[in-house]
């Protein structure tokens, strides 16, 4: 559609829905920055609230919000908005590509709405302020006009003859689902929306398909449904330990503060460099640096992975790997030192003291 100006003179691109009803011409107007599946069942809903009412059958142009292969005979539709449309009770009846027929009488708006409601104006990028008064010329300018080809007035023959053939409007907001396509991982989870999810141990290695919504997780195998969780924050996993074989379960609830727990019993830095490490969105990918750290203390002594880790976090350093690397380094120098010859390697800070 064209530009908005926001703060400091940065402009934005805004795209612009436009819903017009075929009996009356009726149309709805809802201005937005993005162009994803979301924003397009947020501006559909809120033409459903405009009308007061759902159409029966929706001819859309291809966008990928909603299409995600065009085809005049076997189109595909996001499956995201699939259940959409089952929800509201409508027909998706996609367009066919380059044919501007199919739509005419949205194709016809678009100058219209351009022209008289977007061109030569003044917006700010604030969008609640756009959508409001792209909803009042909806009503109270392209609504009350005489129709050019009609030669009638589009709110008045809403009213009168097309208002009552729509299907109720809805009373709740869609919780619009994702779809998503994780492989299973040998520690039988599968990461989804940033959070990781278990399953039973023969779809290791599989690629799977995700819904996600508000509340669950539901997990697919060629349109089987295998695995139900409800929704954790992104960073979380939940795990069900029926998932992995007989013996495994202790592997699968392993946690994030027992480790940090250990790391501290072994040394004020060791477990202060615990936390840092673990301290991430995704936790459970620095859980082997983590297990990693404990087993150098247990083989070099936990005062000198000690001391190794104050000075690596003196210098922001938060790598398990190289400290590894630097106390291997320092075995080296003793085991090939000259006999009679002392070789200082890292010591804490209480023993420096002493």
């Amino acid at each position: 559609m064209g530009y908005v100006s926001g703060e400091g003179g940065k402009r934005r691109k805004l795209h612009v829905l436009i819903v017009t009803l075929p009996m009356s011409r009726y149309q709805f107007v809802w201005p937005t920055f993005l162009q994803t599946t979301e924003a397009l069942i947020d501006g559909l809903d809120a033409a459903w609230a405009f009308f007061g009412g759902v159409p029966h059958r929706v001819v859309l142009d291809n966008m990928t919000a909603a299409i995600v292969r065009a085809s005049s005979k076997d189109p595909t539709i996001n499956p995201s908005f699939a259940e959409y449309a089952q929800a509201r009770a409508f027909f998706v009846d996609p367009a066919r590509v380059r044919h501007p027929r199919d739509k005419a009488r949205v194709e016809n708006q678009v100058p219209f709405v351009r022209e008289r409601w977007f061109a030569g104006e003044t917006f700010s990028d604030d969008i609640k302020l756009l959508r409001v008064a792209a909803t009042r010329w909806s009503k109270d300018v392209a609504g009350a006009r005489i129709h050019g080809t009609t030669r009638r007035v589009p709110r008045e023959v809403f009213e009168a003859e097309e208002r009552s053939f729509l299907l109720p409007a809805p009373d709740a907001p869609f919780d619009v689902p994702r779809w998503t396509e994780p492989k299973v991982h040998p520690d039988h989870h599968v990461q989804v929306a940033r959070s990781l999810y278990s399953v039973p141990t023969r779809y290791i290695g599989k690629r799977l398909h995700a819904r996600a919504d508000k509340k669950t997780v539901r997990l697919y195998l060629q349109g089987e449904l295998i695995k139900t969780h409800l929704r954790v924050e992104p960073g979380k996993r939940s795990t069900d330990t029926s998932d992995y074989p007989v013996g495994k379960a202790p592997y699968a609830t392993r946690s994030v503060d027992a480790l940090i727990t250990r790391a501290r019993n072994l040394g004020e830095y060791v477990g202060v460099y615990a936390e840092r490490l673990l301290a991430g969105m995704l936790p459970w990918t620095k859980m082997r640096q983590g297990y990693g750290l404990l087993r150098l203390c247990e083989r070099y002594g936990a005062e000198k992975v000690d001391a190794l880790c104050r000075s690596s976090l003196t210098f922001d350093v938060v790598d398990v790997p190289r400290i590894e690397r630097m106390l291997k380094k320092a075995q080296q120098a003793v085991d090939t030192a000259p006999p009679g010859r002392v070789v200082p390697l890292p010591t804490s800070a209480a023993s420096q003291k002493s």
